[in-house]
């Protein structure tokens, strides 16, 4: 993957001042170390820095077309590079370089627009066509390469990262209450809302069809528009899969091949491998495509019952691969590493494990490795989750016409642990805001009730005008037929998986140590097969990801194939260690917390003391140690890139030179 910039002028051709983009570019040399390169022309500016994995000698962006009417920088792999070479090639195109993004141009010349949907891989594309004198962005469907953008007056601005978009000198930093209580909706931020005013996320699936102005006085047109959704069977239509065995090989025969396409380099690849059903099933796969000299890697967290080494050992030793190279993470690892992991993430960070996975990143670099595999996917494709199994019971319950006894026993379970809760209305108009009952609205509530707990007046402000589901700009017409099942990975795919999975656990961490993650279960292919099957071969009573448990148990031992759903995640009550860190001490004093304005000072206080006495372990205390985390995370946001007044850790490094460089225009 890459890290990719670029300006437009939307009033004319205004030659973008200088050093502008090349400022945008530096702030992202962690996504590309190896090579820069730059287009300029009257209007536009574009910038990409380059992590050479294919066609390393001869990649460089940008990449144009033969008469260089359309010009390109691009992030991401396309995964069937050769055999669309090989297509453009006999239709007449004349392709120079090894790199899977020359092909870019040459398909906007034959589909244009429709270009996105032959597209296949994880990708974020920035392509300028001279004689259209529009630029077109574009995203791939489900979230893996981020893409940012923001208006400033006339110049339209987008990179990789919001660190591309403040290092220009043009994009204020200013924080977006909205895109901070996302955060406490969903412990994700799946866009298009950020936490800084007026930058943008570009939602998976779609793509921008940016049209400037000219001085002859056309106005600007910004265009967003879909290329692809997921979609799903209506209710009762689904595949029945009446032949188990004949399923079992085409699911095993799919994912093999979309192992396969993801080992496709130029530099060996690597892959992550925790011992749990999803990463062993991609490593056994890869080591029967490639070898079982490939280099896992595995994370093995200081704490007996959050440690996962033994299985990942059990696994390598199955496979017949070399032991996994192990990163020890501590609790004092957390509290070392969670700066630098806001300053990756960009947003409010609330699952610890994410800094395990930002050292994972950093070690796999150091072993000078640029690509790895990952098992992220198959818990959401297949019903991975508990709460999957606690909304079955619940659904039970609403059996009985006419009533909600699932409410009733939530308000009794809530009541019996004097945790507080919303009144049961909200939690109607949340499902209907996306199309029906769906598993995730408890898991999401855990967090969500700490805004009752923590938020400040201005907060609360921001919870009476928005509406954080609302604002994800769900399609809900198809929705509404699907099974209440299948509505639940839809929303995991694009709240959690998107916001947080691809993001703060996938792209952030892994690319700030120029390391590049790729996902088999995220091929297309292979959310088109599951999509199409009915529920029971995702949730069989309760057994998560059947299926794929029948197709692991030719591969894997019967400890992994069987083995039960255990979420990777490192210890909560890191930053409330004795003696406590200087920095959260700072950040959550008085005068910070007044300082921001988006916490309570006395709920705070009083919650940092409170929750000690708590039983361990317990839902009540759990969801105080979130919000707990919440409120330290958002407050480091705030110091890191808005204010730097907080405490005395250093700020982004790139927010006083952006502000010095600012440019008057």
């Amino acid at each position: 993957m890459c890290g990719i910039a670029g300006v437009l002028d939307l009033a004319g051709l205004r030659m973008v001042p200088e050093g502008i983009v090349q400022r945008m570019a530096q702030a992202l040399v962690h996504r590309g170390p190896d090579e820069e390169g730059y287009l300029h022309r009257p209007g536009l500016a574009l910038a990409s820095r380059r992590l050479s994995i294919v066609g390393l000698a001869d990649g460089q962006q940008p990449v144009a077309n033969e008469d260089r009417s359309v010009f390109v920088v691009f992030n991401g792999e396309l995964f069937d590079y050769p055999e669309k070479h090989a297509e453009l090639t006999s239709r007449g195109h004349r392709l120079v370089t090894h790199c899977d993004t020359e092909i870019i141009p040459h398909m906007w010349e034959e589909n244009q627009e429709g270009m996105f949907k032959r597209l296949r891989g994880q990708f974020a594309v920035a392509l300028w066509d001279v004689r259209r004198r529009q630029l077109i962005l574009g995203r791939d469907r489900f979230g893996i390469c981020p893409l940012y953008w923001t208006r400033q007056g006339d110049w339209l601005l987008f990179a990789s990262e919001i660190k591309g978009l403040l290092a220009s000198g043009l994009v204020p930093a200013k924080p977006d209450r909205r895109g901070i209580d996302h955060m406490f909706t969903f412990t994700a931020m799946p866009g298009p809302i950020t936490c800084f005013e007026g930058v943008r996320l570009l939602p998976p699936g779609h793509y921008l069809q940016i049209n400037p102005g000219n001085e002859g006085g056309a106005a600007p047109v910004i265009n967003e528009r879909t290329y692809w959704e997921m979609d799903f069977p209506d209710e009762g239509d689904e595949d029945p899969g009446a032949d188990q065995r004949k399923l079992v090989d085409e699911f095993e025969q799919v994912l093999l091949k979309a192992v396969g396409m993801r080992l496709r380099a130029d530099v060996p690849v690597g892959a992550y491998l925790s011992g749990g059903l999803d990463s062993s099933m991609i490593v056994a796969m890869a080591c029967k495509l490639k070898g079982p000299a490939i280099n896992t890697y595995t994370i093995r967290v200081d704490d007996p019952a959050l440690d996962e080494l033994s299985a990942a050992t059990l696994s390598a030793r199955h496979i017949g691969t070399k032991p996994p190279i192990v990163q020890v993470f501590r609790a004092s690892d957390a509290l070392e590493t969670y700066p630098e992991l806001i300053q990756a993430a960009e947003s409010p960070v609330i699952d610890t494990s994410c800094a395990a996975l930002l050292q994972l990143a950093r070690r796999v670099h150091a072993c000078g490795q640029k690509v790895v595999l990952t098992g992220e996917g198959a818990d959401e494709w297949l019903a991975g989750y508990p709460w999957y199994k606690i909304a079955k019971v619940l659904g039970v319950l609403d059996l009985v016409p006419g009533m909600r006894l699932s409410d009733t026993a939530r308000r009794a379970y809530f009541r019996l642990n004097h945790v507080p809760q919303y009144p049961p209305e909200m939690r109607h108009g949340v499902e209907e805001s996306i199309g029906g009952p769906n598993a995730w609205i408890d898991a999401y509530g855990l967090l969500g009730l700490s805004k009752l707990r923590f938020y400040a007046a201005p907060m609360r402000e921001v919870l009476e005008k928005t509406h954080p589901w609302a604002e994800l700009g769900l399609n809900l017409e198809r929705a509404r037929r699907w099974h209440p099942l299948n509505r639940g990975i839809w929303v995991a795919a694009r709240v959690t998986l998107a916001g947080h999975l691809l993001q703060a656990k996938g792209d952030r961490v892994s690319m700030h140590s120029s390391v590049e993650v790729r996902y088999p279960f995220l091929d297309e292919d292979v959310f088109a097969f599951t999509a199409r099957l009915h529920p029971r071969w995702k949730l069989r009573g309760f057994r998560d990801k059947h299926l794929l448990r029948l197709v692991a148990e030719r591969w894997l031992p019967p400890e992994i194939a069987r083995r039960h759903k255990v979420i990777f995640r490192a210890p909560l009550d890191s930053f409330h260690m004795d003696p406590e860190p200087p920095f959260v001490g700072q950040l959550l004093s008085e005068d910070s917390l007044r300082r921001t304005g988006y916490f309570d000072v006395g709920a705070v206080h009083h919650w940092r003391k409170a929750f000690r006495q708590m039983r361990a372990g317990s839902l009540p205390r759990l969801s105080v140690e979130m919000g707990l985390v919440a409120v330290v995370a958002t407050q480091l946001w705030h110091h890191l890139f808005i204010d730097g007044a907080l405490s005395d850790l250093p700020t982004w490094t790139g927010l006083a030179a952006a502000a010095k460089a600012a440019p008057q225009v």
